[in-house]
């Protein structure tokens, strides 16, 4: 069991609203583990998801980045989003995992504790 460090213990308890490549590169950097949800406002399942992940945001010790596709599409190609809502899961600098579409607040926090404990 990996031990806590000051990033996991000082994780944003809210979502992060990134702007650009350099800006995720920069939260994945500061965070050990970093859900990173690749969203659009028009999206209805990405407004089912939005409750999911603040949720997770405050009660998980990992941050929480929102990507707005059509405001960063450059970004959301590099990272192969081809429908929202995307979620990419980072563990130390390391894309992890990647999920499409809506998935169950249960399942999220599961798939993002394996890597923060």
């Amino acid at each position: 069991m990996a031990t806590e460090s000051a990033t996991d213990a000082d994780a944003p308890t809210e979502p992060i609203f990134v702007d650009g490549q350099a800006n995720l590169k920069e939260v994945v950097t500061e965070n050990d583990v970093v859900l990173t949800d690749f969203y659009a406002d028009w999206c209805g399942p990405c407004k089912m998801l939005e409750p999911i992940v603040k949720s997770l945001a405050a009660e998980t010790d990992a941050a929480v980045a929102k990507v707005d596709v059509d405001a960063n599409q450059q970004l959301a190609s590099a990272y192969g989003v081809r429908g929202v809502p995307t979620l990419v899961l980072f563990a130390d600098g390391e894309q992890v995992e990647e999920i499409v579409g809506v998935q169950g607040e249960d399942q999220l926090r599961m798939l993002v504790e394996q890597y923060t404990e």
